[in-house]
């Protein structure tokens, strides 16, 4: 089964969150707020694509400002998320089911499986090839 977006949901959406591309510190700044505000709820299909769309934007601008020229990694994104949700680190070894595995993964000893990458995105409400070591952000 395929999911479909409703496209009155997306504009209404899009024209609520002002999702553009980023270009200042304070856009950036705003962004970051409504992932926090997003990354808190059960989202439907066109709030998880809105939110998609967001961290995209949000990379981008932060590997641009900061001049990160560096591929995005499975644990940057990790991080990332875990900052912006309210979810602790202790949530996260209990998700997982290990401490000792999710300070490999944060350490960079063990890369994240497929099946580990579909948990990741189920406890952040993300697309799980957000953890897959290939992610890169256009430019």
């Amino acid at each position: 089964m395929t999911l479909t977006s409703n496209t009155e949901k997306c504009k209404k959406l899009l024209s609520t969150y002002r999702s553009q591309i980023i270009k200042t510190e304070a856009e950036n700044e705003a962004a970051l707020a409504i992932v926090q505000e997003l990354i808190h709820r059960e989202l439907s299909f066109e709030e998880d694509e809105l939110l998609q769309l967001l961290i995209i934007l949000i990379e981008n601008f932060e590997r641009e400002y900061y001049q990160l020229d560096e591929p995005i990694n499975s644990q940057s994104m990790l991080l990332f998320l875990l900052e912006q949700s309210e979810k602790t680190r202790e949530d996260l070894e209990v998700f997982l089911g290990s401490k000792t595995l999710l300070d490999k993964i944060l350490n960079g000893q063990h890369k994240i499986t497929p099946e580990q990458a579909q948990k990741l995105g189920d406890f952040f409400h993300v697309e799980p090839s957000l953890f897959t070591e290939t992610s890169t952000l256009p430019n």
